[in-house]
């Protein structure tokens, strides 16, 4: 496991993430990613036409975007309506955190 990996047992008050029903999924997804990252590689090893190139990486772009979308809305559905229904201090850091993940994406 590398040192950016979070583990449920590095935040044991961590509930179960949104995305667990889909996470299959989700890494597939991540795994096609991969997969045109490394096509966008090769074309510039291959000195493709830079339009080519830069279409492949909006393409990789897009499919990110999708699953950050994704993942948000999970994290919506999931993560801050139970804290919203707890209340307390954890509604309030769960609404901040959302905030802070949209604001991340509207800016990339």
């Amino acid at each position: 496991m590398n040192q950016h990996t979070t583990t449920k047992e590095s935040s044991p008050d961590m509930a179960q993430p949104g995305y667990s029903d889909d996470k299959a999924a989700v890494l597939a997804r991540m795994k096609r990613i991969e997969g045109q990252v490394r096509g966008v590689h090769g074309m510039i090893e291959d000195d493709r036409y830079c339009i080519d190139v830069l279409q492949q990486i909006s393409a990789v772009n897009r499919a990110l975007e999708s699953v950050a979308l994704r993942l948000l809305d999970e994290h919506l559905r999931h993560c801050v309506v139970n804290a919203v229904q707890a209340g307390g201090e954890e509604k309030e850091t769960k609404l901040a955190e959302a905030s802070e993940a949209i604001a991340r994406l509207v800016k990339s």
